[in-house]
């Protein structure tokens, strides 16, 4: 009813307008008949605009129907298991589209009609959609996972991970919104990978309105800046052969041509070797172009992928399982805890069953209305500042706000024996799409002398981490350094000395939280710091004690 009563008065508008400005013009009409017959064929030209016009009307409201009716679907499916849901990167990533990109799209179309109460809806939350930021950050993360887990990008786009529950495909669009996202920062060796795949559907048939011609443009730009002329001429010779008067197409081609006769004669032996490794040089001369901050970027990523160093059968002999209750403290006595050694150097122990499911949903309760970017300590100011490097939102939970963090708090200072009350306060962390932390220290390295100055309460002499879910693919706790990898489980903790007893800190303890793959990384974690742990950690007589 309310459609069709806009659009009457659309119509009427549209008429209004057209006679008024017609008795403006010529307000004696009614002396000629010559003049008359004219706008017989103006009223005609007319009606066959107006029929246009309703057509097109029709087709937008189909339009926006059809778009209502596949979005109801998804939602219902995504509400019944939104965690598990948004727990497969490639559905992160197309919500952060859909809201940010292709909703703005359909309040364009309905714009048109500026009666309908849903536009005024649409721009009130749009407030509180996500933003260009938002899409390019869920799209460089499934850049990211390509990367440390080896996946094609016929793999993602196919939705073929690991643990997934909600498969989910991507669209041509989707694969040339990504590659055009990588050529936006020169990452001509990703943009390669997905225009590729654009092309490869569009080649088999799928329905898109992205062209051919536009996708191979990028592509084959891409492959140019990695050095593959003759890959790169190709596509173009293949351009032209859709768009003949293809204005930059036809300038690459004796471009191409040009340099590839250049190239074979003079550097064709040269050409040949590179050509052997190509496949590994196109990733390592991206990290060069983009300046990789991360020297063990390849064996972090190893480790993420459970490529890690195997321990030799006597070193993996002194790993225990045991009942522990830390020196017959009186609250472990009757119920001790399992504890199970994880690598021997450095230590690193795991604790089963530490923190009941209830515990972890009140953590989770309090900590998701006040999750923040998660900070990292600025060496140089020794204040707290968002990195690039680590990628999920944090909050920050103290003993006085609520029981079980203060019950928490006493298990922690339990089962370690040392002091939590000069501790930092329990931190609740929650990974994004391919959240991740890289490799980095805990503790204040010798040329951080600030690192902790605020707090007041030393370096951090321990590490003590909850795992408050299980994740399906990915999200591990690795140590670049020596090879460990600890892998997420539910309701468990792990523990570590970061400094000797001497005070000095110990650098194989650099660690990484690798990117999760498929599912929802919650954990919470306490820094123990030194102050207070005089008599209850006495100092090392050595520097490696």
């Amino acid at each position: 009813m309310t459609l069709c009563l806009s659009l009457r008065m659309v119509l009427c508008w549209f008429l209004l307008s057209f006679l008024f400005n017609i008795l403006n013009a010529h307000n004696d009409f009614f002396t000629s008949i010559g003049q008359m017959t004219d706008l017989l064929y103006t009223e005609k030209d007319l009606v066959t605009s107006l029929k246009e016009y309703i057509k097109q009307e029709e087709n937008r409201i189909e339009q926006v129907k059809e778009w209502a009716d596949k979005l109801d679907s998804l939602t219902n499916t995504a509400t019944q298991d939104p965690e598990g849901f948004l727990g497969h990167p490639v559905n992160a990533f197309k919500l952060m589209k859909r809201l940010n990109s292709e909703w703005a799209d359909l309040e364009s179309l309905v714009l048109k009609d500026t009666t309908n109460w849903f536009i005024s809806n649409l721009t009130v939350q749009r407030q509180f959609f996500p933003t260009d930021e938002d899409q390019t950050g869920a799209a460089k993360a499934l850049l990211r996972l390509q990367d440390t887990y080896q996946l094609s990008a016929n793999t993602i786009s196919n939705g073929d991970l690991p643990g997934v529950v909600h498969k989910s495909r991507m669209t041509v669009e989707d694969c040339y919104e990504l590659g055009k996202i990588a050529y936006s920062e020169a990452d001509y060796y990703h943009t390669e990978l997905w225009m590729a795949q654009a092309l490869t559907q569009l080649d088999e048939g799928e329905e898109s309105t992205i062209d051919k011609v536009t996708v191979m443009d990028y592509l084959s730009y891409a492959i140019y800046q990695q050095g593959e002329l003759e890959q790169a001429l190709e596509l173009t010779k293949r351009m032209l052969k859709l768009d003949p008067n293809h204005h930059r197409a036809n300038g690459n081609l004796k471009y191409f041509e040009f340099q590839l006769e250049k190239q074979r004669k003079t550097e064709a032996e040269k050409e040949g070797k590179k050509t052997e490794k190509k496949v590994l040089d196109k990733r390592d001369a991206q990290n060069k172009r983009s300046k990789d901050p991360l020297p063990e970027r390849k064996k972090y990523e190893m480790l993420c992928r459970g490529e890690g160093v195997k321990l030799t059968p006597r070193r993996e002999s002194r790993l225990f399982c045991r009942y522990f209750d830390n020196g017959r403290n009186p609250r472990l006595l009757i119920a001790p805890v399992k504890q199970e050694d994880e690598w021997d150097r450095p230590h690193i122990v795991r604790y089963h069953d530490i923190i009941s499911d209830s515990e972890i949903m009140t953590v989770k309760e309090m900590a998701k209305p006040r999750l923040k970017r998660a900070t990292v300590h600025d060496p140089t100011t020794g204040k707290l500042t968002t990195a690039q490097y680590r990628v999920s939102k944090s909050a920050w939970l103290s003993a006085y706000e609520h029981s079980t963090i203060e019950k928490i708090n006493q298990r922690i200072e339990d089962i370690t024996g040392l002091e939590v009350d000069t501790a930092e306060e329990l931190q609740v962390a929650n990974y994004g799409v391919g959240g991740q932390y890289e490799p980095h220290f805990d503790f204040g390295r010798k040329d951080e002398p600030d690192a902790f100055k605020e707090l007041g309460t030393g370096n951090r002499i321990a590490t003590w981490l909850f795992y408050m879910s299980d994740v399906s693919a990915g999200g591990a706790t690795v140590f670049p350094g020596v090879g460990a990898a600890v892998w997420p489980k539910k309701g468990t903790a792990v523990f570590w000395y970061n400094l000797f007893a001497s005070g000095e800190g110990d650098y194989s303890t650099r660690h990484a939280a690798c990117p999760v793959l498929v599912g929802n990384k919650w954990v919470s974690n306490k820094w123990i710091h030194e102050r207070g742990q005089e008599f209850r950690r006495p100092c090392g007589l050595t520097e490696i004690e």
